[in-house]
């Protein structure tokens, strides 16, 4: 089976930890280019120098995504100087957790301008080389909420559901081009954000911490939560010649969690 990506160039955003880290780190396994991108200069330098493949010349870019002039530019400046971007994996860390009718307007305005907005510019900005090339991968990270929205996480689920739909709206107009769109829907992962959720979960509720994870760990069939490299993996798997004809898809990486199909 090819899973190779020798010759691809991969635009990561939100690439300085977890998922979006891991991700850069199997893509350039696999031989690609990766360009990461991500609000903290520091750890992104660090995530490319600790990519394999020397030969290859992986890169940064720090930005905040909601800062859409900002971002234009960057994609703009990504293109011009390291090439088509081939592969693009769309991943932002979700809005702080709390019920949906307690949210300021304002929070719901961040997330879109964070998530469906940024990733609209990025679309936009390297489809012209996806289209001359006659192929390409665009992935979103998003949430099993699109399937079955998740309590206490309100704006989250607002924002991922909007993003599931942008993405198979442009599954259909983009397919007949060669190029695929996909959502990868994680479920609890081992990140900085899963910590968050479990601590302020802790803190609401007057539990220790370690029982509200252990009460999270027991929601999963497989009794654990995910490491970022196996939602990695499957980002890879669509990213690559293996995942040529799957295209619309929301992909639920969460131990069997999401209780429906």
């Amino acid at each position: 089976m090819d899973i190779g990506l020798r010759g691809k160039h991969a635009l990561i955003t939100g690439a300085s930890q977890g998922i979006g880290r891991a991700t850069a780190e199997v893509l350039a396994a696999l031989g690609a280019r990766v360009t990461v991108i991500a609000r903290s200069e520091g750890p992104l330098k660090e995530v490319v120098s600790g990519l394999s493949d020397p030969e290859n010349d992986h890169a940064y870019r720090a930005l905040d995504m909601a800062d859409r002039g900002s971002l234009e530019r960057t994609c703009v400046e990504v293109l011009k100087d390291r090439g088509a971007v081939h592969i693009l994996v769309n991943n932002t860390g979700g809005p702080p957790p709390g019920p949906a009718h307690q949210a300021e307007p304002q929070a719901f305005l961040h997330a879109f301008e964070q998530h469906l907005i940024a990733y609209q510019v990025l679309v936009r900005g390297i489809l012209p080389g996806m289209e001359k090339a006659g192929e390409g991968r665009i992935i979103n990270v998003i949430s099993t909420s699109v399937k079955q929205p998740l309590p206490g996480l309100g704006v989250s689920n607002t924002i991922r559901g909007a993003v599931a739909n942008w993405a198979k709206t442009l599954a259909y107009e983009l397919g007949p081009k060669g190029i695929t769109v996909n959502n990868v829907l994680p479920g609890a992962t081992s990140t900085g954000r899963l910590r968050s959720i479990i601590e302020k979960r802790a803190e609401r509720t007057q539990r220790p911490v370690s029982e509200i994870a252990e009460e999270m760990r027991s929601e999963i069939p497989l009794r654990r939560f995910a490491e970022p490299i196996e939602i990695a993996y499957a980002i890879a798997f669509l990213a690559g010649p293996a995942g040529a004809y799957i295209n619309g898809i929301n992909l639920p990486v969460d131990g069997g969690r999401t209780s429906c199909l």
